[in-house]
């Protein structure tokens, strides 16, 4: 049986490596192969002391892939943090996009499905890849309508500390990927619910924003309307 394999998008600062790591040990301990693929744009910035330039975006993007390739061939559950589609993104807000994009998108219908972290965790600067938090919301969007436009479906995860894991987990469930069972109930239900974004008809980032400031300040009975 090959393994299945758990893409994790998501802007700056919204959580992806820890929730891979997270993901991984859970699932470890409940009796499976997994493994968390590292982001290799991360490594390569951090060896680099800068961002790569056009002609080098390629590579890294080629390079993310071949590893989680590697780890599923010798594992039940890949999760990638994150895709040779994060490459494209921040390539392509910098550089014209072409075939980078192209690879990309092809390989990201290779996942049996996509998460992608929300932007209610706080923003921390890197020194490299973060510069200023204003760029997620752009990051997110863009990573919205590429995965709309190539008809790839994924989920929004929020939560904070065990809670993401948590949504994480039941939103795996719902795609199909992961059995019921593998999921502690440490989480009432309807709080479950309300952090797994799964609209089908909108996926709207403004609209699902403004619900989750209105479910964060309590104001559930605006938030209903």
């Amino acid at each position: 049986m090959s393994a299945r394999r758990i893409a994790l998008l998501g802007a700056e600062s919204t959580g992806k490596t820890r929730l891979s790591t997270e993901l991984a040990a859970h699932l470890r301990g409940r009796g499976l192969r997994a493994v968390a693929v590292p982001e290799v744009l991360r490594e390569w910035c951090t060896r680099e002391g800068r961002t790569p330039r056009p002609e080098e975006q390629l590579a890294i993007a080629q390079e993310q892939e071949r590893r989680t390739d590697d780890a599923a061939a010798q594992a039940d559950i890949v999760i990638a943090d994150t895709t040779a589609l994060m490459v494209a993104v921040y390539a392509g807000m910098l550089f014209p996009e072409g075939e980078l994009l192209r690879f990309a998108i092809d390989r990201q219908k290779r996942y049996d499905t996509t998460l992608l972290t929300g932007l209610d965790l706080p923003w921390v600067a890197d020194g490299l890849q973060r510069d200023a938090a204003q760029p997620r919301e752009e990051v997110d969007a863009l990573l919205r309508s590429l995965l709309q436009g190539a008809q790839l479906a994924f989920q929004v995860i929020y939560g904070q500390g065990p809670q993401r894991l948590d949504s994480a987990l039941q939103a795996l469930v719902s795609a199909g990927v992961l059995p019921a069972g593998i999921v502690d109930r440490t989480v009432d239900t309807d709080a479950r619910r309300a952090w797994v974004w799964v609209c089908e008809k909108c996926s709207d980032p403004a609209c699902e924003h403004r619900l989750f400031k209105l479910a964060r300040s309590g104001d559930e009975d605006a938030a209903a309307r």
